[in-house]
């Protein structure tokens, strides 16, 4: 379906039909990503009982792409007209990478609306710690200027650095670029705007918002063994020292993407937590 948002832009946002009365599920994915790269846990989710959503953010993807509203104020007032358009009075809004931060952000604007956050290894990223000026951030973390490559070698590069995926896993990372006729891609989401997201996510303090969440908040995390999985567990342990309604669960070893790497064991994970009451709950 499409959902019009505050200033006129359209959304694509597919969705599941459970058929019953569980939690609804609205998933949001990370920068320069796209609402099917969801499509494994959405579908878990569906036969777990869950009505879900997921949306492809402005600029990204199916959806609109404006000159502006990339910030994380005018993001999040998006996903409240999702969740008015597809009838979720409250639901557990997950995100990955980026938009687990602005899941994060949604729960302490909107408490009313989100009955728990999750964040797949996203949620707790605060890149100010490890890059304090703005100008070294951009400078580390600009994405590779992929316009004008070839499909078939973008593709061959997603199977070598994910052996261990499933094929509808690498279509739906590669549906983060538009293919033109001539055989080559270019992203969705344009240089300028990935960039003005980018800004957004360092200007996030996530160790000063999570602790003042009243929705519980699930952090699943990904040990690649690396310096960054280090940094993760000294801030999660940091969040769960601050706040009783944070849950941390390690997924490892696991890559970012473990949406896409293990789809059922993550769905499994949000329906387990919350029969056990809600993610972060006691």
């Amino acid at each position: 379906m499409r959902v019009s948002v505050e200033d006129g832009v359209a959304l694509h946002v597919p969705t599941w039909d459970a058929g019953g009365d569980g939690v609804p599920f609205l998933l949001v994915h990370g920068l320069a990503s796209n609402c099917r790269t969801w499509d494994g846990v959405a579908a878990r989710l569906q036969a777990l009982g869950h009505p879900v959503a997921a949306v492809d953010l402005r600029g990204h993807g199916l959806s609109d792409k404006p000159d502006d509203g990339y910030d994380f104020a005018t993001m999040c007032a998006d996903l409240v007209d999702v969740l008015d358009a597809v009838g979720f009075e409250r639901a557990v809004v997950a995100g990955q990478s980026t938009g687990g931060n602005i899941a994060v952000e949604l729960a302490a604007r909107r408490g009313d609306r989100v009955a728990a956050a999750v964040g797949v290894d996203g949620g707790s990223i605060e890149l100010s710690r490890q890059w304090p000026e703005w100008d070294d951030c951009r400078a580390a973390l600009a994405p590779p200027r992929l316009s004008g490559s070839s499909a078939v070698t973008v593709e061959a590069w997603v199977r070598s650095a994910h052996p261990d995926w499933a094929d509808w896993a690498i279509e739906a990372t590669m549906a983060n670029f538009e293919r033109l006729p001539d055989g080559t891609i270019r992203p969705w989401l344009t240089f300028d705007r990935h960039i003005r997201i980018l800004r957004a996510l360092w200007e996030h303090r996530p160790s000063a918002v999570i602790p003042t969440l009243q929705p519980p908040l699930l952090l699943a995390l990904a040990d690649s063994g690396d310096s960054w999985s280090g940094d993760k567990r000294s801030l999660a342990a940091e969040l769960v020292a601050r706040s009783p309604r944070v849950r941390v669960e390690w997924f490892s070893p696991g890559d970012h993407d473990l949406h896409l790497q293990f789809p059922v064991e993550l769905a499994d994970l949000f329906h387990r937590a919350l029969s056990e009451g809600t993610p972060g709950g006691s």
